[in-house]
């Protein structure tokens, strides 16, 4: 598996169509995120918007990961969270394509992530899990992330469990 940044804006039609195509391939995830209005109708111009304000964010990694050429999965990290009390860099979205889901996507590309953030120097990760997706919680936890917490996400005040994992040296 290969992981590059997304290259920079505009999104090039190849590209949108192919990003379109994993989005939509998680209707069930954006079902209970919330975050697109139709999740069994999300469209190029949805996923560029979303994508775009990701990119504005200070600090804001989105990395796309192929296999055999093929698009597979994305991830959205943060270098720093908005709170300056939180000192570990966070995994914002990491989705494989529906498709792909139980044939080990979604952990290299969790591991490519981890070793990113370990070759930065930092020594842990963090990321929120919606309270109401149990498959995500068994997922990173399988993973060795622990609970730390529970809150409502900063930007549509979701009900969360944050976790945390040491990032020591493999």
């Amino acid at each position: 598996m290969l992981l590059d940044p997304l290259p920079p804006a505009p999104l090039g039609d190849p590209l949108l169509a192919e990003l379109t195509a994993l989005y939509a391939s998680n209707h069930a995830f954006h079902t209970l995120s919330g975050d697109f209005p139709d999740p069994h109708d999300i469209r190029p111009e949805q996923v560029a918007a979303a994508l775009s304000e990701e990119r504005e964010r200070s600090g804001t990694d989105i990395l796309l990961a192929r296999s055999s050429g093929r698009l597979t999965g994305i991830a959205v990290t943060l270098a720093h969270h908005p709170d300056p009390a939180d000192p570990d860099p966070w995994i914002g979205l990491l989705m494989v394509d529906a498709r792909l889901h139980g044939q080990g996507h979604g952990r290299r590309l969790a591991a490519l992530v981890e070793e990113r953030f370990r070759a930065a120097g930092r020594t842990a990760a963090r990321l929120a899990v919606l309270a109401n997706n149990p498959r995500a919680m068994a997922f990173w936890t399988a993973l060795g992330y622990e609970v730390l917490d529970h809150r409502a996400d900063r930007g549509m005040g979701r009900p969360c469990t944050v976790l945390r994992k040491a990032l020591s040296t493999p």
